[in-house]
């Protein structure tokens, strides 16, 4: 699903927001919001068009995945959790139930 490498978090959201992924996501109450236009977007309204995932290497806390998100109007954000132990359980069971755009 991950077209490119990047080497941190940072690099990546600047990256994909040069790619049109503007919109800032938040998840809230099982569903995704675009903080700027107020859209509420469920799980079946969204599609995961890239991945990316970094491990810290010296720090735990550094171990995160950036998901480029696309929802069925043509709105492109990003969204942001840890993984392992940090991980939000609320927000990775949300994101299982949105289908990796290969999918669709």
């Amino acid at each position: 699903m991950s077209v490119a490498s990047y080497t941190n978090m940072t690099e990546a959201i600047q990256e994909l927001r040069k790619r049109g992924f503007t919109a800032n996501f938040e998840f809230l109450d099982q569903e995704f919001r675009d903080v700027d236009s107020e859209k509420i977007y469920t799980a079946d309204e969204l599609s995961i068009v890239e991945h990316y995932r970094f491990e810290g290497a010296s720090d735990p806390e550094d171990m995160s995945v950036v998901y480029a998100i696309e929802s069925h109007d043509g709105t492109r954000g990003i969204i942001a959790d840890a993984f392992g132990v940090y991980a939000n359980p609320e927000l990775g069971g949300f994101l299982n139930n949105v289908l990796p755009r290969e999918n669709q």
